[in-house]
């Protein structure tokens, strides 16, 4: 299972492109309202959650997924009861994925990135503490799954279900949705 975490002021493509695709892939996702129900992203689009933060059963997730946006990303790094699901998720050896702003303030910030290649939304790149930068759309390093941001976010999902799936998984939703330039 993946949460997907949503905050006020949360990028709207960064956060439902990854939900769609795992869904596609058979990949039981649920969003998470870290603020509220229904949660507000940084387009004015008002999403309505599976589940609240005080719900999440993190012995039951493979994968956490923390979208960027502002201030939805830093909503996100300022609520403890995230850092905490963060913290446990990496020290567990599960899968973290984080787009945009999200890898330098969240995984940068926590010292999640020491020793890991990674990418986030470009000028960003100085809170990404001890990684090594790539501009890319996205980037995998171990357990750790990072992406640039909106115009990255069908590539980073495509590598949220290789790292659950398999390529041959991601290979056939990427046909399916007539994204022929992954991979």
């Amino acid at each position: 299972m993946v949460y997907v975490l949503l905050a006020e002021g949360f990028e709207e493509v960064e956060a439902l492109t990854p939900v769609d695709l795992l869904r596609r892939a058979g990949v039981e996702t649920r969003l998470v309202g870290v603020t509220g129900a229904t949660v507000c992203g940084a387009r004015g689009i008002n999403v309505v959650t599976d589940l609240s933060m005080d719900e999440v059963d993190l012995a039951k997730v493979d994968m956490l997924v923390l979208p960027g946006g502002m201030p939805g990303t830093t909503n996100l790094y300022a609520d403890k009861r995230v850092t905490d699901a963060v913290r446990t998720m990496a020290d567990a050896g599960k899968y973290v994925a984080a787009i945009c702003a999200a890898p330098s303030i969240i995984l940068g910030g926590m010292g999640l990135l020491e020793g890991k290649k990674a990418t986030c939304y470009p000028g960003m790149e100085d809170g990404m503490t001890g990684a090594t930068p790539v501009k890319a759309n996205a980037v995998t390093d171990g357990k750790i799954i990072t992406g640039c941001g909106v115009g990255g976010a069908l590539d980073f999902a495509c590598e949220l279900i290789t790292a659950l799936c398999g390529k041959a998984k991601t290979d056939e939703i990427a046909e399916s949705v007539v994204h022929h330039v992954y991979g």
